[in-house]
């Protein structure tokens, strides 16, 4: 008795990168947002303290 296998349909190679690939939004998120506005008020206030600099 012979069994045949038939061979399994090429897989397309773009499918698996595309599904792997984190995509999302291009803007910074709102943790990201709140410590550059933290940042940039603590330099404005270093600056107020120290006006020569």
């Amino acid at each position: 008795m012979k069994m045949t296998v038939t061979p399994l349909k090429p897989r397309n190679p773009l499918v698996a990168a595309a599904l792997h690939r984190q995509a999302g939004s291009h803007r910074r998120s709102a943790g990201a947002q709140r410590q550059l506005t933290k940042r940039e008020l603590q330099r404005e206030l270093l600056k107020e303290r120290h006006p020569d600099t």
